[in-house]
């Protein structure tokens, strides 16, 4: 299981970013811990400056903008 958190703030991409990881999550038989981290203090403690930002079983794999599919498939390879 990988454990994903979604850095934001609710903007628009913030939750486009993470339907995209549920759903190519869910394509793949991959099991996912997926959560939504909105407090902007605990967004600055990872070094993300630019939402929305992704990180996987403790590390930022992305920041700013919606990654897109390929790159997400990659990450739950």
């Amino acid at each position: 299981m990988k454990d994903i958190k979604v850095l934001g703030s609710g903007c628009a991409n913030c939750e486009t970013t993470r339907k995209l990881i549920e759903e190519v999550a869910q394509a793949r038989g991959v099991a996912v811990n997926l959560e939504k981290v909105d407090d902007m203090g605990a967004i600055l403690g990872y070094g993300v400056m630019s939402t929305p930002g992704v990180v996987i079983d403790g590390k930022v794999v992305h920041a700013g903008g919606v990654p897109d599919r390929r790159k997400v498939e990659t990450w739950l390879a």
